[in-house]
């Protein structure tokens, strides 16, 4: 299979794991020895702000939702649109950051718009794969302006999207398919 890196990932209906039930995975990492991603629709009932404050390591000035990106515990990381904090860039203008001088950085002056997500996703060699043939997951090219729109409603948008998009072109769906 090529790589998937930069593309979405959205649960299918069918998927019965609760950690991943409803939601939209932007993978950043793909190729033969596996897959890395974080879920971009499970904002935490913390802000970044008070989590940094929890933790009494790193100044923080950032007043937005943590996200939960996953069942894999892992260092804070952060999905930007600045160059000037660039680390390893997911897609055209989309970077993500996990290096320590890097995040306490953003977490001084962040860029608009960032996301900061706490653990993350990750599969074995070939099991991304699997779960994709058995029909767990559906893959999309992902966007920035997706990758940053509000969460409530992209797992909706996106599943209509990858089912309804074979037959219709994706901009000509409204966001509600029942007022059509």
């Amino acid at each position: 299979m090529a790589s998937l890196k930069g593309y979405f990932l959205i649960a299918s209906p069918k998927l019965m794991d609760p950690n991943f039930a409803r939601t939209v995975v932007l993978l950043m990492q793909h190729d033969e020895n596996g897959a890395m991603g974080v879920i971009l629709n499970r904002p935490l009932s913390i802000t970044v702000r008070e989590a940094c404050a929890q933790s009494a390591e790193v100044d923080c000035d950032v007043e937005a939702p943590l996200y939960a990106g996953g069942p894999c515990e892992g260092p804070l990381l952060a999905l930007h649109t600045s160059a000037e904090f660039g680390d390893n860039e997911v897609l055209d203008g989309v970077w993500f950051v996990m290096e320590r001088h890097q995040m306490e950085a953003l977490l001084r002056d962040a860029p608009e718009p960032v996301k900061f997500i706490a653990n993350y996703s990750g599969w074995g060699s070939g099991q991304l794969e699997a779960e994709i043939a058995e029909g767990s997951w559906l893959a999309l090219p992902a966007t920035q302006n997706q990758i940053f729109a509000p969460e409530e409603s992209l797992w909706d948008k996106l599943i209509t999207q990858a089912t309804l998009g074979q037959w219709v072109k994706p901009d000509q769906i409204p966001d509600d398919p029942s007022l059509n």
